[in-house]
């Protein structure tokens, strides 16, 4: 590793996206993992899919050996100002007031979905017992006759 490592900001390393030049963020440090591509055991897809991002995360949820982690150092290049990294989006909308209304009554139907679903339970347990009980009856009274 660098005495003096090189910072970089996240537009810079962002444009290294494809597979004659592949950069990635990891823990935030830089890595040029182009040279590894074809090596990568998971595929290069997978190292080009973490670009444009801090892949920290991608990283982490994969277990690497401790060989892998140190095979890393040989393709690093500098550090990622973090400060420059964009947050995640937030997926979910705010939920505005008709949304919550709309909400609360599936919320509601549920609710009685739920307890009309018990119902329904219950009843496959009685039936089935009220004609067994019906069927002995018959048969008992059924002979005294």
């Amino acid at each position: 590793m660098a005495s003096d490592p090189k910072l970089f900001v996240f537009d810079e390393v962002a444009k290294h996206n494809h597979q004659a030049d592949c950069w990635l963020i990891i823990s935030g440090k830089v890595y040029d993992v182009t040279p590894f591509l074809e090596d990568h055991p998971g595929g290069d897809e997978v190292l080009l899919l973490a670009t444009e991002k801090d892949a920290t995360e991608d990283f982490e949820t994969v277990s690497h050996s401790l060989d892998a982690t140190e095979e890393m150092e040989k393709y690093y290049i500098g550090n990622i100002d973090m400060s420059t990294i964009p947050k995640p989006a937030d997926h979910r909308p705010p939920a505005s007031k008709s949304e919550s209304a709309a909400t609360e009554a599936a919320t509601e139907k549920t609710s009685s979905a739920q307890s009309s679903g018990s119902l329904i339970k219950v009843l496959q347990v009685l039936i089935p017992l009220l004609i067994i009980g019906v069927a002995f009856y018959l048969q008992y009274y059924g002979k005294k006759q």
